[in-house]
């Protein structure tokens, strides 16, 4: 007897992920791909990586076993509908995939429930209402330019902004690794872990490089030579500018704000991968880092409040899956609501298809294992 088979997408705006499945949850295909979000590629692009990927998760699977399937497409453009269902005839699945947008198999990977809600934050942030796991109401989500408030990128940014402000104030261009994190032995060490070397410069017992006389090189704030509080110098300061300029040193404090204003103009997206830097210097006690932590946590929590009633909250996006403090920050805020994390949200997709074929009360108990995250 042949067995059924049910396929799922996840196409977003960097990847697309394919997951098959039998109807009991267990995995038999998956496959990754390009961005399948049309809005932002374009059509042909997105329904050529979303086919890529489903050609390698079905392998030697018959898509002729295929009972059902749902995609989940970030940056809905409806003429792809007739174009997913060209290439699903072309595998021999019998009818194209149901059609939906990332945000309902986002919150579908965390929760059985159907009325509930979902915060995300990765590049961006969003929140919604789900119904019956039908998008009933929306917040923010408005994109990296006037909206987003706590995403990756915000994130980012006012770390890009802190280290900007603190050499327009002043701040000296050798302090680019006065506070970076310090290994054992003394030396300050840059992302990839390695030592990094400051112009040749002695360094003192505390890491920081010093100047003629043995005096170590601090924050000045206002170009007073005083020493400046973290917020104009420290963990984060250093580590933004290290992360734009590496080896490079401009010939002044306002150089260096200049630099890193036109390699951020250049390559705006670039500001997201920052909030992984104020993680890391909020975990070493950089004021700075901990007050951009905290604001990101109140902007998400307070888009959330506009749309969340009842039911589960599901947390997505990296920012909020991954371990961190921009995620314990929003869990105290949200000590009280029953709150869970999303996994995966091919097989989520994979799932809500599923359910359409399953009694009400197998589906629920084989959420879980359509939806593990995979290795």
């Amino acid at each position: 007897m042949t067995e059924s088979l049910v396929v799922g997408v996840d196409a977003g705006a960097t990847s697309t992920r394919v997951a098959v499945h039998t109807l009991d949850g267990t995995r038999v295909g998956y496959a990754r791909a390009g961005a399948g979000n049309p809005s932002a590629h374009g059509l042909a692009k997105a329904v050529a990586n979303i086919g890529e990927a489903l050609a390698e998760a079905l392998g030697a699977h018959d898509g002729a076993q295929v009972v059902a399937s749902l995609a989940g497409v970030a940056g809905h453009v409806q003429e792809m509908v007739p174009e997913l269902a060209k290439v699903w005839g072309r595998h021999r699945i019998p009818e194209g995939p149901q059609y939906r947008g990332d945000v309902t198999i986002g919150y579908a990977a965390g929760t059985a429930e159907p009325d509930g809600s979902l915060l995300l934050s990765g590049t961006g942030a969003v929140a919604a209402r789900l119904k019956g796991y039908d998008l009933d109401a929306l917040a923010d989500g408005l994109g990296w330019l006037l909206g987003d408030a706590g995403s990756g990128f915000w994130i980012g940014r006012q770390a890009a902004k802190a280290a900007v402000a603190a050499f327009d104030r002043g701040l000296p261009v050798e302090a680019i690794a006065a506070g970076l994190p310090v290994e054992e032995g003394g030396l300050p060490v840059g992302e990839d872990g390695l030592p990094v070397e400051e112009g040749g410069l002695p360094v003192k017992d505390g890491g920081l490089p010093v100047k003629d006389g043995g005096l170590p090189i601090e924050a000045v704030e206002g170009g007073t030579g005083e020493a400046g509080s973290a917020s104009h110098g420290g963990v984060l300061v250093s580590l933004v500018a290290q992360d734009f300029l590496g080896d490079e040193r401009p010939i002044s404090p306002r150089a260096v704000a200049d630099r890193i204003v036109r390699l951020a103009q250049a390559d705006h997206m670039r500001l997201a991968s920052l909030s992984a830097l104020v993680s890391r210097a909020a975990e070493a006690g950089d004021p700075a880092a901990a007050k951009i932590v905290h604001e990101a946590a109140g902007h998400l929590v307070a888009t959330l409040e506009r749309v969340h009633v009842a039911g589960p909250v599901v947390l997505a996006g990296s920012v909020l899956t991954s371990e961190g403090p921009v995620r314990r920050a929003v869990m105290e805020l949200l000590a009280g609501h029953t709150v869970t994390t999303a996994g995966d949200a091919a097989g989520a997709a994979a799932w809500l298809a599923a359910r359409a074929v399953l009694p009400e009360a197998q589906a629920r108990a084989a959420h879980a294992a359509f939806t593990t995250l995979v290795a």
